[in-house]
């Protein structure tokens, strides 16, 4: 889920001959040099050219996940997307408290899910993109991602939260709960709770159907991910705010100091993400390498079957 994807689409197909027939001779030289080492037992990197195209050069931080070097400029995406997102999705209800029905309810809905996918185009090859505590949960649940990351990036997430709270705050002060997502009147919290698991049950499978597979749909997930934001929040909204991410909820909770529904927020979205991984298992089996690489920032590893350029890192 990332903008290597939607380059990866937008190659333009005419590139010249001589081109494509250097890149082949370059890889041809490549991977006999790679088996000559391999047969010495010595490890070979993959040479950046070869690998991808002029198109789709990348800094080393978004090709190899597994250097601990730069895992503060993953947790910074993650906590500056999780900002972004929480400022739109919040930001709405208090800009249309401040001016009523200058921001309706369709738009407040429909906004995070492009927010979502602007993320998941400029900053999913960083971190992934998760923004969301159930998503990281989710992604290490399946085995895609490493458990001992896990706690970064969730305080990460709540920060960005809080620091978009923070912000809606300090320019429009205490307005409509400063966006507080909050059960509608006549909802009582149990159902809340299970509205909210479903809504996420059916996000964090959207999430991981799109890092699974053989095939390279960064920039399609970004798509599917965004959609189904915005769909939930259509018919969901006016009954628990559709929030599907106890980040988001948190972040205004906190600031706002409003806590009487702060369970149906953690509870329901966390349950629906388990509920998607078994879900995930039944319809795809065991994790994939393409599932991995997504929930690291990697939409496009080499094909699991084996044959192609080995991994980095």
């Amino acid at each position: 889920m990332s903008s290597r994807g939607c380059a990866r689409e937008l190659r333009p197909s005419n590139l010249s001959s001589d081109y494509r027939l250097k890149r082949r001779d370059h890889m041809a030289d490549w991977q006999a040099g790679a088996m000559d080492h391999d047969a010495e037992g010595l490890h070979t990197d993959k040479p950046s050219w070869a690998a991808r195209g002029p198109f789709e050069e990348e800094p080393e931080w978004t090709r190899n996940f597994h250097n601990d070097r730069f895992e503060g400029r993953r947790l910074f995406a993650e906590s500056f997307g999780t900002f972004l997102l929480v400022m739109v999705a919040a930001g709405g209800p208090v800009v249309n408290s401040l001016y009523p029905g200058k921001v309706p309810l369709d738009a407040r809905v429909v906004a995070p899910g492009l927010m979502v996918m602007a993320i998941i185009y400029f900053m999913g090859m960083v971190s992934g993109a998760h923004l969301n505590p159930a998503v990281t949960l989710a992604f290490a649940s399946r085995g895609d991602f490493p458990w001992r990351r896990v706690p970064g990036y969730l305080l990460a997430q709540l920060i960005g939260a809080c620091l978009a709270a923070l912000f809606l705050r300090a320019m429009f002060g205490d307005l409509a709960h400063l966006g507080a997502t909050l059960p509608g009147t006549s909802i009582v919290l149990w159902k809340a709770a299970v509205i909210e698991a479903v809504l996420t049950t059916g996000l964090v499978s959207v999430i991981l159907g799109t890092a699974s597979g053989a095939r390279n749909v960064g920039a399609n997930g970004a798509i599917a991910v965004g959609g189904y934001v915005a769909l939930s929040g259509l018919w969901a909204a006016s009954l628990t705010g559709a929030s599907m991410n106890p980040a988001r909820s948190f972040g205004p909770e906190l600031i706002g100091g409003d806590w009487h529904a702060w369970w149906v927020y953690l509870i329901g979205p966390l349950v629906g993400g388990l509920v998607a991984v078994g879900i995930a298992w039944v319809l795809r089996g065991p994790p994939s390498a393409h599932a991995e690489a997504t929930a690291q920032g990697d939409p496009d590893p080499p094909e699991a079957s084996g044959g192609g350029v080995p991994q980095e890192g």
